[in-house]
This record gives structure tokens, C-alpha cells and sequence, in this order.
């Protein structure tokens, strides 16, 4: 009998921290779910997160991201036609010089700490968060459509084909997401990223925030990105991202 009195006393004694807690704008829950749009400096992704409470302030989260990273020199162009009655046909967008597409799956661990409560409803609440983990690089070739005598071809850059590859008058325009995803060449390396989410979500139960971070990209092997630019391993980069979802 003593002991379930005690069992019973202490439950009581958590509900009411978990009151007092909501109280002063802090979110007493098991477990979260978000989901958010990321941009950087260098390209944009998506994020899942799932999220476990070890108490009021401590959370472990895991992270599921996908995105792509762009380089520096890349810029967008069409190439246009005019016809005989004087109207202008505009080819599909391309880079110019763009040798790989190189994308990004990211499968991390880490924590969010809350260091600021909301106070009120109408408060914001601010977390830390860090997070880090394996990153598998993906680079895909990157394909254009040239004009040459008698025919329209589409091409992936190779030495042998430099020439037509970097003639802008050859150029008709680029392929979209048609070609290159069978010849995509998988590069292993581990990311690392810390960041400040301000949540000002009117209800506790749901997430509605914005995040500001750094983090990094390192792989073991030199990512070729343009043609005639260096590779690289390492990738810094600043983000923001826009985060939506809900504790229960």
C-alpha cells in the first residue's frame, strides 16, 4: 500500500511539473515530428526530423536530409532562335561549363536544447541544435543538347568531346532530369551542422519556426563540380530554413 501511495505521489508530482512547466513556456513532450525547407549559400534541401524527450529541456533528435549543393561559378542561360516571322524561340535552361549535379543524402544524430521558454503564448521560444552524421555524395552528369550538322545530340562532358562542349553556339539547351541518373558516382563522407531555432508557434503542441546555422561537408574524394575548376572535399556553408510540425 505504501509503495503504490508513493507511485501515485510521484506521478501527481510529474503532472504537476509538466503544468508548471507549460506555465512558463516550457513544452513538457514525449516526442516531435518536423519537417523543414532548407537554403543555403551553395543550394537548398529538405529535412525530417524525429525527435525524443530525455526531459523538458533535453531532446535527442535524428535528421533525414536531401538537397543539393551548387557551385559558386554556376550560372543559368538559354540560348534563343528567332523564326521567319520574327518571334523568338527560347531553348531549356543550362549551365554552362556544369561537368556533375551533385546531390546529397544525410543520415544524422544529435540533440536540441531549449535556452529560452516562450514565457507566453505569444512568446518565442529558442533551441540549440546540433547535429551530425554520415553523408552519402551522389554526383550525376550533368547532360546538354548540342546542335551539330544533320542532327541534335545530347552529351555528358568527356575530353573528347571539349570542343562541342564548351562552344556556346553548339549549344540548344540543357536536358532537365532526363539522363545521368545510371551513371551517378556514390561518394562516402560525414557532415556536421549547429544552428538556433526560434519557435513561435502560438501552441506548444505545434511547431512553427525558423532556423539559422553553419555546418560543413567533408568526402573522400574531390568533388568536380565545373569543368576546368578544381574539386574539393571540404564544403562549408551557412543556412536557413523554415521548420513546420508538432509534439505529442
Amino acid at each position: 500500500m505504501e509503495k503504490r501511495n508513493d507511485e501515485r505521489a510521484q506521478k501527481r508530482e510529474r503532472i504537476n511539473q509538466m503544468i508548471r512547466n507549460e506555465e512558463e513556456g516550457v513544452p513538457s513532450f514525449a516526442k516531435h515530428t518536423l519537417f523543414s525547407i532548407k537554403t543555403h549559400h551553395d543550394g537548398y534541401g529538405v529535412i525530417l526530423e524525429k525527435g525524443f524527450s530525455g526531459s523538458a529541456y533535453k531532446s535527442t533528435i535524428f535528421q533525414l536530409e536531401i538537397s543539393e549543393k551548387q557551385h559558386p561559378k554556376e550560372e543559368k542561360q538559354t540560348t534563343s532562335e528567332y523564326s521567319n516571322t520574327g518571334f523568338a524561340f527560347f531553348g531549356k535552361p543550362f549551365i554552362y561549363g556544369k561537368q556533375n549535379i551533385f546531390y546529397q543524402a544525410k543520415l544524422g544524430a544529435g540533440q536540441q536544447r531549449l535556452i529560452g521558454g516562450k514565457g507566453n503564448k505569444n512568446g518565442v521560444a529558442v533551441y540549440a541544435v546540433v547535429v551530425g552524421g554520415f553523408s552519402a555524395g551522389l554526383a550525376r552528369p550533368y547532360y546538354m543538347e548540342f546542335n551539330i550538322p544533320g542532327e541534335a545530340v545530347k552529351r555528358k562532358f568527356s575530353e573528347a568531346d571539349r570542343d562541342l562542349f564548351l562552344n556556346p553556339e553548339r549549344i540548344i539547351g540543357g536536358t532537365g532530369l532526363q539522363l545521368g541518373w545510371n551513371e551517378m558516382k556514390f561518394i562516402p563522407g560525414v557532415y556536421g551542422k549547429a544552428g538556433l531555432r526560434f519557435d513561435w508557434a502560438r501552441f506548444n503542441q505545434v511547431v512553427s519556426a525558423i532556423e539559422f546555422g553553419f555546418g560543413f561537408d567533408y568526402y573522400t574524394q574531390k568533388v568536380v563540380q565545373m569543368v576546368d575548376n578544381p574539386g574539393r572535399n571540404f564544403f562549408p556553408t551557412g543556412y536557413i530554413g523554415l521548420v513546420f510540425g508538432n509534439r505529442k
